[in-house]
């Protein structure tokens, strides 16, 4: 594979991952751990088992993509007859998805979350390390908190058996996910990188609780701010993580060595492939730009309003492509003979054919586009936390509990490397944009705009919603079907 580092924790799962071509359609399972037999004796071979069951974590990018067109930075339009998919892009975009027409959206998550929990109990049943042991249940625990994010209320599945789960609610999954975390933290690893890339180790545990307190009041109505900075100042001060002064370095091609990532999900364009976010977003002719092996599907765009959001001396607005596109000898390219410029505007959720609709929308160029590359898939890894997080949380929690100017002192330190002034004075609005610029397409939006009261509210092409119920995706109607213990969330 690409990194040294990820076969010392892949261990066998390298052998199963080689063999797949990247047209290889047959789905293969990742998350099968052996029952019987000798391998798993001893605490080597039974770290050398977790690691099909990071191959599930991978599959956090494929989950969440879709789902964050839910919030006000992305959209997918339908442009002629390219991407209408029954108008499910839509549905998402508006708040108005279906429990029945987009069953498939949510089954997918669920059941992401619950096959990983499955694997991960048939893992603990054989564990005799206790630092495997407090890997798995960190992991598990992780999932959990995922479920209970999307669905509210879920099923706590602690350990494998023949029964029918029962249906938790949402702040007894809260708990049962600090519980967890707060058990194993002891025999979590302090190592961060190399053997521990893209594993649980404490301070991924400190992240997962940072998020659980800072979204608490949601979750059970009870906030716990000051639980929050606890958890946030445990990963600043281990001194473990440093934001560079390249912004982009997170998000390079070959990103595993960037200091600010806490938590990755590794990905290899032919040992294990998935991430295809130029494939999603940029022009077809696109192909010609960066020398690639397949034609992109001109999908995924910025909403309008969330990429005006940038002032033009952020650096981060360099995330965006916007403009005349050219090949890659640099002629200038054009789409039925029209210059192929991609504009911020969107003047319609569906265009009619033709290249008007074709370049409308800002592009994502935040994940380095891999040039001269064959293959569908990229090498980048997927950031699932980053220490810029780190800082906005504790800056926001403090600035929830009147410390204003403590909050200000965070919010700058990732402020800094923008190219903007620093903030004198700081808002919670303000502070939601930012963490819209500082973590656009990090899939952290949805949560984000929950907790800060804006999430049904009105944006282009959507009004206002009429109610809160979508603040929660719909128990999946397979789930429903499968176990009669389940109850559907209220509005569905």
């Amino acid at each position: 594979m690409k990194r040294i580092n990820i076969k010392l924790f892949l261990g066998c799962s390298v052998l199963m991952l080689t063999g797949q071509a990247c047209t290889d359609l047959t789905e293969t399972t990742y998350d099968v751990i052996p029952t019987s037999g000798s391998f798993g004796s001893t605490a080597a071979q039974q770290a050398a088992l977790i690691g099909p069951l990071y191959s599930g974590l991978g599959n956090y990018y494929a989950n969440m993509t879709n789902l964050n067109t839910v919030t006000d930075e992305q959209i997918v339009p339908t442009r002629g007859g390219d991407w209408k998919d029954g108008d499910n892009w839509k549905r998402l975009y508006t708040h108005t998805w279906d429990p029945v027409t987009d069953n498939g959206q949510f089954n997918g998550p669920w059941t992401w979350c619950y096959n990983n929990i499955t694997s991960i109990n048939q893992q603990l049943g054989t564990a005799t390390s206790a630092g495997v042991k407090a890997e798995l249940r960190a992991l598990r625990a992780f999932f959990h908190y995922q479920a209970m994010d999307l669905f509210g209320n879920v099923i706590i599945s602690d350990a494998v058996g023949n029964t029918t789960p029962a249906q938790s609610t949402r702040a007894q999954v809260f708990a049962f996910v600090e519980k967890e975390l707060l058990a194993v933290y002891s025999d979590l690893s302090d190592v961060s990188g190399g053997a521990y890339y893209g594993r649980m180790n404490k301070y991924v545990a400190d992240m997962i609780l940072a998020k659980l307190y800072l979204n608490a009041q949601v979750y059970t109505g009870t906030p716990r701010w000051a639980d929050a900075i606890t958890r946030c100042t445990n990963i600043i001060n281990s001194g473990k993580f440093q934001l560079p002064n390249d912004y982009f370095s997170n998000f390079v091609v070959q990103n595993q060595n960037s200091p600010e990532i806490i938590l990755a999900t590794p990905f290899d364009k032919s040992k294990r492939g998935g991430f295809h976010p130029q494939m999603q977003t940029l022009h077809y002719l696109n192909q010609l730009t960066y020398n690639i092996g397949t034609a992109p599907w001109n999908g995924f765009a910025a909403v309008t309003e969330f990429y005006n959001s940038f002032d033009d001396k952020d650096i981060r607005k360099k995330q965006w492509i916007v403009g005349q596109q050219y090949k890659a000898d640099g002629t200038p390219l054009s789409d039925d003979g029209v210059p192929l410029v991609y504009r911020p505007e969107i003047e319609s959720f569906a265009f009619d054919a033709g290249a008007n609709g074709r370049l409308a929308g800002v592009r994502t160029q935040k994940y380095e586009i891999q040039r001269n590359n064959s293959f569908t898939e990229q090498d980048n890894d997927f950031v699932v936390y980053r220490l810029a997080d780190v800082y906005l949380m504790r800056a926001e929690a403090n600035l929830r509990l009147g410390n204003t100017a403590t909050a200000i002192t965070d919010a700058n330190v990732v402020r800094t490397r923008t190219g903007l002034s620093p903030y004198t004075s700081l808002t919670l609005t303000e502070l939601l944009a930012e963490r819209g610029r500082e973590l656009a397409w990090e899939y952290h939006r949805r949560q984000d705009m929950i907790r800060f009261g804006v999430f049904g509210a009105a944006k282009r092409f959507k009004p206002a919603d009429s109610d809160n119920h979508w603040e929660l995706y719909p128990i999946p109607r397979d789930q429903l079907a499968l176990n009669p213990n389940l109850k559907q969330n209220p509005g569905y």
